[in-house]
């Protein structure tokens, strides 16, 4: 087995066999993100309070209710030998770094990092917007348009690139990582925590590109609750009722009741969240071995035809020139107003059918883009996507004849811009004149829902502010006079903000910012609440599928997750700059630890 690394510190990892692959990848992520791993696991276990004290007691509890950890035990139960062998090695390497990890922490890590990415908490919002307005009023709130969705990815003949947004995490949400063995050679992204290269990899012959499908796939169902019994559709039924207790670091113990009906675990408010992973208890972790090994776009395809959680689009590209577009994991077949509210739980209407909404897969024929838009291979599996001014600006771009690079940083809110500034400062006081105003004014009460759900009006009112602005038949004209605002260069105060692992008091260089909201580059904040950017591109990369040697990539921050690394801030310059760093793939030219 050999580490190898290249001048930014990313692993390249060579071994003998699969299994001894994958301890290798265990034992040097331990190694570069070892409180990063701590962390993760702790989140899936819902123990993260005992480690960092009561600021961890929201999650812990969700963690609990929403059965994390016990879908990932029975996850890794119900998945092949095979499979079950590799995640055993790679916790092996895990622990051969001194830190605590099973065989199925990996299935946890990937469903805590998950299981708030879909529907259901827009759910609970869309539930405050009935309850305090009115339910014909839920169309002023429609998500399809600029807001905080904004990965991209697009393929052209021999090329794929893009870049996913998620939360800006400091260390990063993603693990640059080259993986070798005699039965594969793959580089990509990977979650610290799960062995593989799961979104975003390129092995000798086959690319592929991961951006979310948008899908509604996560259900909630208001449940009548007598006892040890609920509600159900045939009368009453028997209901699973424990109690568990969350250890707190500097403070009591907090004993937390776990409910579960037939629908699914009660989150919040005799709620119960359904999901696919849950109600099958597999999240699709057989699909990870076959993906390393695959050669074409077929075999990334039958691949991923097990998939479950979070459904994404797939562009996948080989060194033949075909191009797939996928979409991949499992849709419930249910009436369409469990895809917009809480639905009662005793209503038959409401329950799933047997089996899920069929995926596709097609042939694509010179580029293809996807921006997390309304497609034909997406718009059955959802109700409500981003505009599509990301999409038709990429497409433009590539028409073009743009680079990668060009493409990826693609805005009008340069950094430097006055004119910017004053943009975004407009749409700020519009945000917070719509809040106060008259009919918006009783979705200022409190929502009732635990705050790890984000269901946070002041925040949905900024981000959804042309919608509502047009519900009310207004426009920002009706509400702030431009003459009015003033402001500075928009990069004063578009700064990067990461959220921070929990006791990281590391800081980072001040990092202003270009983009926001629906711009290809969309780093996003929130009108009227904050112009600092914790959401954006989480991973940049350029796959060229005919000559490896001259694909690139980059995080926001480094390789590494110790502030004491040299590795571990060294590609945030280049990240904010829009610059790539090249993968190297000739181990000749990779320095052995």
């Amino acid at each position: 087995m050999k580490v190898l690394r290249d001048a930014y510190g990313i692993p390249h990892l060579r071994a003998d066999s699969v299994d001894e692959l994958a301890f290798l990848q265990g034992r040097v992520t331990a190694a570069d993100r070892g409180r990063q791993l701590e962390v993760e696991r702790r989140r899936s276990e819902g123990l993260l309070a005992e480690l960092v004290g009561a600021e961890g007691l929201a999650w812990d509890r969700f963690a609990r209710r929403a059965r994390v950890d016990d879908t990932a035990r029975k996850a890794y139960d119900n998945v092949d030998e095979r499979t079950q062998a590799w995640l055993t090695a790679y916790g092996e390497g895990v622990r051969s770094a001194g830190l605590t990890w099973h065989a199925w922490t990996p299935l946890g890590v990937f469903l805590a990092r998950h299981i708030l990415f879909a529907s259901f908490p827009w759910k609970l919002f869309n539930a405050h917007v009935a309850r305090t307005l009115g339910e014909d009023k839920l169309a002023w709130f429609d998500p399809e348009g600029p807001g905080e969705t904004g990965s991209n990815a697009w393929a052209v003949p021999g090329e794929i690139a893009g870049d996913p947004h998620r939360q800006i995490e400091l260390p990063g949400v993603y693990q640059q990582v080259r993986l070798a063995c005699p039965e594969f050679d793959v580089a990509g992204l990977a979650f610290p925590g799960v062995p593989g290269v799961q979104h975003f990899g390129q092995t000798e012959t086959v690319a592929w590109a991961v951006t979310n499908a948008q899908a509604d796939y996560q259900d909630l169902y208001l449940e009548e609750l007598h006892g040890d019994q609920a509600r159900g559709p045939e009368g009453w039924e028997p209901v699973m009722r424990h109690v568990e207790t969350i250890p707190v670091k500097d403070g009591p113990d907090e004993v937390v009741e776990i409910v579960e009906t037939a629908r699914g675990p009660i989150i919040d408010q005799s709620l119960s969240l359904r999901t696919p992973s849950r109600v099958d208890l597999e999240l699709g972790f057989a699909a990870l071995l076959p993906l390393l090994r695959a050669r074409t776009v077929d075999d990334v395809a039958d691949a991923l035809t097990g998939w479950v959680e979070p459904v994404n689009s797939i562009l996948t590209a080989d060194t033949s020139g075909r191009v797939l577009q996928l979409t991949v994991g499992r849709v419930p077949l249910r009436d369409d107003r469990n895809k917009v509210l809480p639905v009662p739980a005793w209503e038959s209407a409401y329950a799933w059918k047997p089996g899920y909404v069929p995926m596709t897969r097609e042939q694509v024929s010179g580029s293809a883009v996807n921006a997390n838009d309304r497609r034909p291979d997406t718009e059955a599996y959802g109700v409500s996507f981003s505009s599509k001014a990301r999409a038709r600006r990429i497409r433009e771009l590539l028409d073009a004849g743009a680079p990668p690079e060009r493409i990826h940083m693609d805005t009008t809110m340069p950094a430097d811009s006055v004119e910017a500034g004053r943009r975004a400062a407009i749409r700020a006081e519009v945000a917070r004149r719509l809040y106060e105003h008259p009919r918006v004014a009783a979705l200022a009460e409190p929502t009732g829902f635990d705050e790890i759900f984000g269901v946070d009006p002041r925040g949905k009112v900024g981000l959804m502010q042309d919608s509502l602005l047009a519900g009310l038949g207004l426009t920002a004209a009706d509400l702030v006079d431009p003459a009015t605002i003033t402001s500075g260069r928009w990069g004063e105060r578009h700064l990067l903000d990461p959220v921070r692992l929990p006791g990281m008091t590391a800081e980072i260089p001040r990092t202003e910012l270009s983009g926001e909201r629906d711009d290809v580059l969309c780093t996003t904040s929130v009108p009227g609440v904050s112009d600092l950017c914790r959401k954006g591109p989480v991973a940049r990369y350029v796959w060229d599928v005919r000559d490896r040697a001259r694909s690139r990539w980059i995080v926001p921050f480094g390789a590494h997750g110790d502030p004491g690394s040299p590795h571990f801030l060294d590609q945030l310059p280049l990240w904010a700059a829009g610059r790539l760093v090249p993968l190297v793939s000739d181990w000749s030219e990779l320095t052995e630890e």
